[in-house]
């Protein structure tokens, strides 16, 4: 029903929200002083409270929802989320105008979006590359065998292109900029028909506008450090699977979902690392809500799942 990033523009001046999503996206790094489009989740975790809430309120607002109609929610979050964040996304919800809210760690939800069977005795690994967090679980009879969560995700990978292209070539970039390259020439891997791609940016000494080449290999090199911590989790998890389970990996692999999934190469790259089959999901930008859509659907069913249900 609704799709758009969390970003929320803010009138600085007037207290006031200006825009969310898509429309604050755009607004990064091109606004006056006085406007500021920031991120209220960061690494998967609640940064500014008030934000969130406010966040949170549009969101529902705009799929219909008001003070006379208040749902049920389900939130997706990070595994490795603490007692604290976890009241903070609650309270969050309920402030913003929902009955009640109930948490499911996002791997699960993933799992249950991509149609994967995760009441069966045989394993279920999903590795998750969101924005601030990669999680790597090993589901088998609706419950979590082995996890292992990072707090490195998508927004990693940016920084990183933007602290090399600053550091090797004197120009600063934005978010946008650096986003548009990791999709265009990012890898994990050596891919065939690599090419290079012309970036825009500002020479920190002059000031002014310049343009540099940059080839594939270098933003592989420039991105190593948070490719590997994420390829080192899913490693490890795979290695502290239990012997048939370990079996079960060999013949039906790994699953990617989240938008980082997409990085090119990213599969190969496990494959090699950790010696199984890995394929990426159907729908990998949405497989975590669709199955916390499969959750709201089947509420009184899968309540198990929720994360309060295994206090």
């Amino acid at each position: 029903m609704l799709n758009e990033p969390s970003v929320i523009a803010l009138n600085t001046r007037e207290h006031r929200v200006l825009a969310m999503g898509r429309d604050a996206w755009k607004m990064i790094g091109r606004t006056p002083s006085y406007i500021v489009a920031v991120r209220p989740l960061r690494k998967g975790a609640i940064t500014d409270f008030e934000i969130t809430q406010e966040m949170i309120h549009i969101l529902l607002k705009r799929v219909g929802v008001s003070r006379f109609n208040r749902p049920r929610v389900v939130i997706c979050v990070p595994s490795a989320i603490t007692a604290v964040e976890k009241r903070a996304v609650t309270e969050a919800a309920r402030k913003a105008g929902a009955i009640d809210a109930e948490l499911i760690e996002q791997p699960m939800a993933a799992a249950i979006g991509a149609g994967l069977p995760i009441n069966q005795a045989m394993a279920n690994m999903v590795v998750d590359i969101g924005g601030g967090t990669s999680e790597t679980a090993l589901i088998s009879l609706g419950g979590i065998v082995s996890l292992r969560a990072v707090r490195v995700g998508s927004f990693d990978i940016d920084t990183a292109v933007i602290n090399y292209i600053r550091r090797e070539y004197g120009i600063a970039i934005g978010e946008q900029t650096a986003e548009e390259i990791k999709i265009l020439i990012g890898s994990a891997y050596p891919t065939p028909d690599e090419v290079r791609a012309e970036i825009r940016g500002r020479e920190i000494m002059s000031g002014l506008p310049k343009t540099v080449i940059l080839s594939a290999g270098e933003v592989r090199t420039a991105i190593a450090e948070p490719v590997n911590q994420m390829v080192d989790s899913v490693v490890s998890c795979v290695s502290e699977s239990p012997p048939e389970l370990a079996q079960d990996l060999i013949e039906y692999g790994i699953h990617l979902v989240g938008g980082g999934s997409l990085l090119k190469g990213l599969d190969l790259r496990l494959s090699k690392e950790c010696e199984v089959p890995v394929t990426t999901v159907r729908q990998p930008l949405e497989s975590v809500v669709l199955g916390a859509g499969r959750v709201v659907e089947n509420y009184d069913e899968l309540s198990d799942l929720f994360m309060s249900a295994r206090r």
